[in-house]
């Protein structure tokens, strides 16, 4: 008569619980299992990334300051030689006019001294108004005065001092030009650098946003567990344990390992970014090794669930339940009574995990509790 209806609440809750679970199949399961698996490995290069991509931001952030004040540089540079060019062309003006008045007062002198005798000496210097020409000239007509020499001195220094300003004012046009192409690439290359600032921000923001869609999942998968086991101590009644089962309770450090293997993931450890924390522990197994129960109860689930994969519930009576998750195979069914140390699944990788593995909580009155505090020694 138990046996029944323990079986009828078994159909209950395949029905009102695990609707979506109980259609799957082991190729579906499997299909699922690599979808996890791509998405923990996404996950693992995602964080990388993101890890990469904040470093760009920082030297991106820093290049666009050091452009900025190079940009500021070289506009003052550019408005300095402007007002350099500026003033070489008021010297080169004021030197031509120069010029000319000596050139004008040179002719006059000439011409005095060809009024006075000696033409064909004067005509050559007329002639010869060549600058480099002028010196040698006076070797030959030293009767001009001293006046005369003075004034062809300081005519060939104007020619002089004409052509350097000339050249200082075509070097700077051209130091200009350079100045003012420099500045159009930096500018171009600051252009470049916010663009690529902006790339930068926006895969970053896609990956927060993809990451917050993981843990969301996550929280999703904790919050499904949590709502599955309520309705299960809900749905079943406590039915008592026969009288030579100690309670589970009384076994506090004594009860057995349900598999042999090492704890890589603790009780309360941070995962899904420190968001979350485990309500049981996770070791790692040999591939299909056998998963026990840790003490005498009854089935009440024993089927995929996300994030946990092939999982298995045990009420042991008095509020207490453990889980056995990351299952390959699942030997039991809702409603099967089980033994303290009877096999009821075997190790595998399901529900994400890379490594054969088992997680094992134990929950009391449907709040998990560390798992170690009630396991003797391994």
């Amino acid at each position: 008569m138990m046996r029944s209806a323990i079986l009828a609440l078994a159909l209950f809750l395949g029905a009102s619980l695990a609707h979506a679970e109980q259609d799957v199949t082991p190729a579906q399961v499997e299909a699922l299992k690599k979808r996890i698996d791509s998405i923990d490995k996404w996950l693992v290069s995602a964080e990388r990334s993101r890890s990469n991509l904040e470093k760009q931001l920082v030297a991106t952030e820093r290049r666009i300051s050091e452009l900025t004040r190079e940009r500021r540089s070289l506009r003052v540079q550019a408005d300095q030689q402007q007002q350099r060019l500026t003033e070489l062309q008021k010297q080169e003006n004021q030197l031509a006019n120069t010029l000319e008045q000596q050139r004008e007062g040179l002719k006059k002198q000439i011409r005095a001294a060809w009024m006075e005798g000696d033409a064909p000496a004067l005509k050559i210097l007329l002639n010869e108004i060549e600058p480099g020409m002028i010196a040698r000239t006076m070797t030959y007509y030293e009767y001009l005065s001293r006046d005369t020499v003075e004034r062809l001195e300081a005519f060939q220094a104007s020619l002089r001092e004409l052509k350097a300003a000339r050249a200082a004012v075509q070097a700077s046009r051209v130091e200009l030009a350079k100045t003012e192409t420099s500045l159009e690439q930096r500018q171009q290359q600051l252009a470049d650098t916010r663009k690529e600032r902006e790339q930068t921000l926006a895969a970053l923001d896609a990956d927060i946003r993809s990451r917050r869609g993981e843990r969301k999942d996550l929280d999703a998968d904790r919050k499904r567990l949590e709502r599955l086991l309520d309705e299960v101590q809900q749905a079943i009644a406590s039915i008592p344990a026969p009288n030579e089962s100690r309670p589970f309770k009384s076994l506090r450090n004594r009860l057995p390992w349900p598999a042999n293997g090492r704890v890589v993931s603790h009780y309360g450890a941070a995962y899904a970014e420190g968001k979350l924390r485990r309500s049981g522990f996770i070791m790692n197994t040999q591939e299909e090794a056998e998963i026990k129960a840790v003490h005498y109860g009854r089935v009440v689930f024993a089927n995929w669930l996300r994030g946990f994969g092939l999982i298995t519930i045990i009420d042991h009576g008095d509020g207490f339940l453990t889980l056995y998750g990351h299952s390959s195979s699942l030997f039991t069914a809702p409603g099967d009574w089980v033994a303290a140390g009877e096999t009821v699944a075997l190790a595998g990788r399901t529900g994400g995990t890379e490594d054969p593995a088992l997680y094992f909580e134990v929950r009391q009155n449907g709040k998990p509790v560390n798992p170690r505090s009630w396991l003797g020694k391994p």
